[in-house]
């Protein structure tokens, strides 16, 4: 879905309504707060805010709004990055919400995607995890011995405490690693629930692609 909104061009303002309008259909459907999905996409907030810039610099022919003078082309290029960001995010953001990382990743699998990159991916979920709570404590334990930066020279403490949780962290890697070579371990995480997708699932997933699909098709033949 996010590959059709990405390839479908600029100028077909009403292919992305149509999207935006499935999108919302699909956050309805799956009970995902609105207000949920809005907070999430603040992660997109730097590009919007970097493309809200290309109109003044764009090259080309120009318009005039509201008294000041845009590039056309870049006005075009602001619709095609916030619109395209917003609903690529809006879309990995209700599968997020509704699939739990571990199914994720073992979907990664059943789809044939090589075993290393899942692997690799569930390591670096579980050990940003772990770094966020070794990062807690630290911050804890610095506040109980009087630590309240409010100067720039206050920093070093910040820096020391980086470095030592990277090494402690990869040394914790390396001991994880040797347990599981000594316990069997192949390179390919098991899986302990086997349950596969119905027909009704692989077919409503079809559907959902399939219209994406056939509305990027009819852009690229109208454009």
């Amino acid at each position: 879905m996010i590959t059709c909104v990405a390839i479908t061009p600029r100028q077909e303002v009403w292919a992305f309504a149509l999207y935006a309008v499935i999108v919302m259909v699909l956050i309805t459907i799956s009970r995902v707060s609105p207000l949920f999905v809005l907070a999430r996409l603040a992660a997109v907030a730097p590009f919007v805010i970097f493309a809200l810039f290309i109109p003044f610099i764009g090259t080309g022919d120009t318009t005039t709004l509201w008294g000041v003078e845009l590039s056309i082309d870049g006005l075009w290029a602001t619709w095609n990055i916030i619109v395209k960001a917003l609903l690529g995010a809006s879309i990995s953001i209700v599968l997020t919400a509704t699939t739990e990382v571990p199914d994720i990743i073992r979907g990664l699998g059943v789809l044939r995607v090589p075993a290393l990159f899942t692997s690799i991916a569930t390591f670096m979920i579980r050990y940003l995890e772990l770094i966020t709570e070794e990062l807690g404590r630290m911050r804890v334990a610095m506040t109980a011995r009087g630590y309240d930066p409010r100067w720039l020279y206050q920093a070093r403490p910040i820096a020391t405490s980086a470095g030592a949780m990277f090494v402690r962290s990869y040394e914790r890697g390396e001991r994880i690693h040797g347990a599981m070579l000594a316990r069997g371990f192949t390179g390919e995480m098991p899986t302990f629930d086997r349950r596969r997708a119905g027909l009704v699932e692989w077919a409503s997933a079809a559907l959902l692609v399939g219209v994406f699909a056939v509305v990027a098709l009819m852009a690229f033949t109208t454009s």
